[in-house]
């Protein structure tokens, strides 16, 4: 599917009403850019980069479906042959933020995006899961924090938007990054005030009171990394754009 058919146009005036329930601002000239993290090399991204590469193409394996097959060229973020690396983490810092990040897994795989390396949500094959059995664990799902050996706080997709193992798909995401006064206290949670899956509203102004598991920071703060779960299965990602909102 191309980035173009995948997008839903959210536009950052709709985010940003969205997401402080202001009136509606003037429209200027200043607007945010996108920021694009996949081109030719891995130079958007921090060092190390473990065993990540850019390739050209990335397909579910026809012999072996839960792997990935690759073809060379540029504009696919890949994990490795094995799919079991480090994370990945941008240079760039985000605090609120819309993301349009497109993605692939094979059957049975498993990863996840972090908004600012703390909050996760879920990448998953997913398909065929009923509705009435989703969980915080599956395609699309806010993952559960984890503290003193008990999972909490998760949050399920409404719907199941998950297309079939190997085929691209797509999140677009507005978040809200947590508030802080000038004592550094924080005085608002982090919310996901919007997330779309393949076109599919699953996800609106839900709040997270802190990092979820296997964040990679357990404090919180106004910026931080995107951050791609890179140890849980083979995954790939292409077209992955940032445009700040603060």
């Amino acid at each position: 599917m191309s980035r173009e058919a995948c997008v839903t146009l959210l536009g950052s005036l709709g985010a940003l009403v969205w997401m402080a329930g202001w009136a509606a601002p003037e429209v200027r000239a200043s607007e945010p850019q996108w920021v694009d993290l996949v081109g030719g090399d891995l130079s958007a991204w921090r060092q190390p980069t473990g065993a990540w590469v850019v390739v050209g193409q990335a397909r579910m394996d026809p012999e072996h479906p839960r792997r990935i097959a690759t073809t060379p060229g540029a504009g696919v973020l890949v994990n490795g042959p094995t799919g079991r690396t480090s994370n990945l983490f941008s240079k760039i810092e985000h605090g609120d933020v819309e993301a349009h990040i497109e993605f692939m897994v094979p059957q049975g795989s498993n990863s996840g995006i972090y908004f600012q390396g703390r909050y996760e949500i879920q990448v998953l094959d997913s398909w065929g899961v009923p509705a009435e059995k989703l969980k915080h664990g599956d395609c699309g799902a806010i993952y559960q924090r984890w503290e003193k050996g008990r999972g909490f706080e998760g949050h399920a997709p409404r719907v199941n938007a998950s297309r079939p193992p190997g085929q691209w798909q797509c999140f677009d995401v507005v978040f809200r990054a947590p508030r802080f006064d000038e004592k550094g206290n924080k005085v608002a949670n982090a919310r996901f005030v919007r997330v779309v899956h393949n076109g599919v509203v699953i996800h609106e102004q839900v709040e997270v009171s802190g990092p979820t598991r296997a964040a990679a920071f357990s404090d919180e703060a106004p910026r931080g990394p995107l951050m791609l779960q890179g140890d849980h299965g083979p995954v790939a990602y292409r077209n992955i754009r940032l445009r700040l909102l603060d």
